[in-house]
């Protein structure tokens, strides 16, 4: 079968070619998580014979997805120890201008993110920067866009500034037989990372001034309603149910108050009423307050659903809907999201307003912020929402001791003895890794708990597809058709893997762009007798160079909803940063990796 063509491929090859087609469809218009779309891709090449089993297992052990799994305990190391948490404490100052505020937000936070984690880097930022800007007296929205885009320019300044940078030094290391160093891409970011701050201060007039989502959900009073059940009243002694006050008018009860400060949260619909209880609603407000006359209920002389008065047991919490959440599109009543976790939605955001309707009736849309009340226990369980909802505003915030300074030495040591080439990357990983753990920077199951299973999947799937591109000789074949599109120029043959790269990575994750687009970038240095290295460095730039949609970094989508930003608002500024930094790579990659 193999040696029928069509079109010039032979079978292998549109299955291969197919199998990309059906990645990007799935990846784009579904929700299906990353991990299980990559995983079944892995399945095709294995079930058609594209890749015999133990190749298309291979992947699982390969270095860039073992270094990726290591990294997670060693950020681990670093979050629990509170070596994060201090840099933030201390980088950002008191800026007097704007200009300066965003220098000094984005430097300190890409040297963070090329040594660490950028979602973990913009998490950390997060609140720091929303209280930073209140302040200096910035909107939110004018900062949070740059905070994600700093972590996304450091990502590029190390080999492990990224996972997908750990792909494609693992592509390069295998086809060459040369592993890079730790600081092998670092000049050409340097270049580009001064670049992007530029570009950011100059272009700071299009960002966007937005009324932050979380202030739209600030006041608690202001959207709840508690109202007193007289002893007198009618109605004490039936259920939540029986008395009409399960889901009332604009709204619908979330927590009674016993008179002995008893807290039932949430409430059930065969929950008794009884003389005092405080009953609260939340919803909209005017409508809610009819139920003095129509119920009989008073007003509640003082105000008690509030941040610094709830039970120890319960707490509020704000999250963002992912883009991928199954909870789009879907009202909360609909679905069994509240009563699997134990949470009650208070109120929804969207756009830096709260929707002044009853929540659970609200269609949740993307990025939208939700208010909920949940138990301590809720938080302890992320693999219950983690596929929902990004949480912010953590608690988690350790003390700064001893431990501090340790995990610092052992981070910066893991550098230098990768850098100095006295231990390969790998193995000053796995140390630095292993210190952590016995040194207690973190606990064993904080590590564990620590490492992201469904990246490292996906990772090994897009290695996978690596090699599947390589083997059937597709990545030759668009190498040959590249060629022709650019001619005999390696600088326009660059250009075309740059721009794809850029392109595909605004949908797709930079990872499963530089899996497809690599073999091609190799197999045309190749055929063109040129240095390689120009086209892996400026392919492994390209690919995190996504600014023009939220959906195209995590980190984007951790600013989404806090920044009160729209869907136009990243295209508006960041279809223009694309163009920018795409140039700089195409200036500075040569310049660092000549051709020849």
């Amino acid at each position: 079968m193999e040696s029928f063509l069509f079109l010039g491929m032979n079978v292998d090859m549109w299955i291969v070619l197919l199998t990309i087609l059906v990645v990007f469809g799935l990846m784009l218009f579904t929700k299906l998580p990353g991990d299980y779309v990559f995983m079944g891709s892995m399945v095709v090449f294995a079930v058609t014979g594209v890749l015999p089993i133990s190749e298309a297992l291979c992947s699982f052990g390969s270095e860039s997805v073992v270094m990726t799994g290591t990294l997670f305990v060693i950020i681990a190391g670093l979050v629990y120890s509170g070596v994060l948490q201090w840099i933030v404490k201390y980088c950002l100052g008191s800026p007097k201008t704007y200009k300066k505020a965003l220098v000094r937000l984005m430097f300190p936070v890409a040297m963070m993110s090329s040594v660490l984690s950028n979602t973990t880097v913009v998490a950390l930022f997060l609140k720091a920067v929303q209280m930073w800007a209140k302040r200096l007296n910035i909107a939110p929205s004018k900062l949070l866009i740059p905070l994600s885009y700093a972590s996304g320019l450091g990502g590029i300044l190390t080999l492990i500034g990224s996972p997908t940078n750990l792909v494609i030094a693992g592509f390069y290391a295998d086809d060459t037989g040369k592993s890079l160093s730790l600081f092998t891409p670092t000049l050409v970011g340097l270049l580009c990372l001064a670049v992007g701050i530029l570009s950011m201060l100059a272009l700071n007039r299009l960002l966007p001034v937005r009324k932050s989502q979380e202030d739209a959900l600030e006041n608690v009073s202001d959207y709840t309603v508690e109202l007193l059940v007289p002893t007198e009243c009618p109605h004490v002694g039936k259920t939540v149910e029986e008395a009409g006050l399960y889901n009332v008018d604009g709204g619908h009860i979330i927590e009674i108050i016993r008179f002995d400060q008893e807290i039932i949260s949430p409430v059930s619909k065969d929950e008794f009423i009884f003389g005092g209880d405080r009953l609260v609603f939340s919803g909209d407000v005017e409508r809610i307050l009819e139920l003095k006359k129509t119920h009989q209920l008073v007003n509640a002389t003082h105000h008690v659903f509030a941040l610094n008065e709830m039970d120890g047991n319960r707490r509020l919490q704000m999250a963002n809907v992912k883009f991928t959440s199954s909870l789009v599109g879907k009202k909360m009543k609909d679905t069994d999201f509240e009563e699997n976790n134990d949470v009650v939605l208070v109120a929804v955001a969207r756009e830096g307003e709260r929707i002044q309707e009853s929540p659970r009736e609200v269609v949740l849309e993307k990025g939208d912020t939700l208010l909920l009340e949940c138990s301590p226990s809720f938080l302890k369980r992320p693999e219950n929402y983690a596929s929902e909802l990004q949480l912010f505003d953590s608690e988690k915030v350790p003390n700064i001791g001893s431990k501090t300074v340790l995990s610092a030495f052992i981070m910066l040591a893991m550098i230098l003895l990768s850098s100095f080439n006295v231990l390969p990357l790998m193995s000053s990983c796995f140390l630095a890794a292993f210190a952590m753990i016995i040194t207690h920077c973190c606990s064993i199951k904080q590590a564990r708990d620590s490492i992201d299973w469904g990246i490292l999947l996906i990772f090994a799937g897009s290695v996978c597809m690596g090699m599947a591109i390589e083997k059937v000789g597709l990545a030759e074949l668009l190498a040959d058709n590249l060629l022709s599109l650019a001619g005999n120029s390696p600088f326009w043959v660059l250009t075309c893997v740059c721009v794809c790269g850029v392109v595909l990575s605004e949908f797709v994750s930079n990872t499963a762009a530089a899996a497809i687009l690599y073999p091609v970038a190799y197999q045309t240095a190749l055929a063109m007798d040129v240095n390689p290295l120009t086209f892996c460095i400026g392919l492994l730039i390209s690919v995190s160079l996504c600014f023009a949609s939220p959906i195209g970094s995590p980190t984007h989508m951790l600013v989404y909803g806090p920044g009160g930003y729209r869907f136009s608002d990243f295209m508006r500024i960041g279809i223009i940063m694309n163009v920018i930094m795409l140039i700089a790579t195409l200036v500075f990659t040569p310049m660092v990796f000549p051709f020849k």
